[in-house]
């Protein structure tokens, strides 16, 4: 364990033994349509200092809208935090070749909006990815991606002035946390999960942020695996991160 690590690891023992309390438990069906029940760690947050927000997220939570929250699901561990150290980052050739793919893309840092023409792009979404549940793109940026916890942005990609992808993040001093990604499906070729994430790497490096939170690494979940083809990346494993990929 990193001494950066060893040090959120004694923070975070003090700072949750303060919070515990207003922490509960709510069991619902898996989001992620694994065959077993789910148990959400949650509590609501009034606004945070930058440095409680990087501690949870040290310690493998997750921001959803004005809640932070952790799994406890009893007979599953299949959700695994998983973050990427940008200054460490080798890409590998395919990754080489995506960011070659949409060189012609316009990139776009702006405030978090649910205007229409995000609103639009994010149903059109859900629709094709998720179309088994009852989604709705307004209640996703009313309800998860904006909050009063933290600041966030949106990183926008266009083409031709068309928006083709829109990556939620929330951003610290020294961390990055990834919220959402939702893109344009008629643009699938172009691999643009894989290019907001090199998107996000390329900009810690430019605001010398040291850690990138990419939320949950799920190896039976497609939509979610991919991340770890990044490497090296941590995973958040016996409460400690542990390296893999490439020395």
């Amino acid at each position: 364990m990193s001494l950066y690590d060893e040090q959120c690891v004694k923070e975070f023992a003090l700072l949750e033994s303060h919070l515990e309390q207003y922490f509960v438990e709510m069991a619902v069906d898996c989001p992620y349509h694994l065959p077993r029940e789910a148990v959400f760690y949650q509590a609501l947050f009034a606004p945070i200092p930058d440095r409680t927000m990087e501690l949870f997220l040290a310690s493998g939570y997750r921001r959803n809208g004005n809640c932070l929250y952790t799994m406890h699901c009893p007979d599953c561990r299949a959700c695994v935090p998983i973050r990427l150290h940008p200054a460490a980052m080798e890409l590998n050739r395919n990754q080489r070749r995506v960011l070659k793919k949409n060189k012609d893309l316009e990139i776009e840092f702006a405030s978090l909006e649910g205007s229409e023409e995000n609103i639009t792009l994010c149903e059109k979404f859900l629709s094709s990815r998720y179309p088994h549940k009852s989604n709705d793109a307004r209640s996703y940026y009313e309800g998860f991606f904006l909050n009063r916890i933290v600041s966030g942005m949106e990183i926008r990609f266009r083409l031709q002035g068309r928006l083709v992808g829109n990556g939620i993040v929330d951003v610290g001093e020294n961390w990055m946390n990834a919220v959402y990604f939702y893109f344009d499906p008629d643009e699938s070729a172009r691999s643009l999960g894989t290019f907001n994430i090199l998107t996000l790497i390329n900009t810690c490096l430019q605001l010398d942020i040291s850690y990138l939170y990419l939320g949950y690494y799920i190896e039976e979940v497609a939509a979610m695996n991919y991340k770890a083809r990044f490497s090296p990346h941590y995973l958040f494993l016996d409460g400690k991160w542990q390296r893999r990929g490439r020395d």
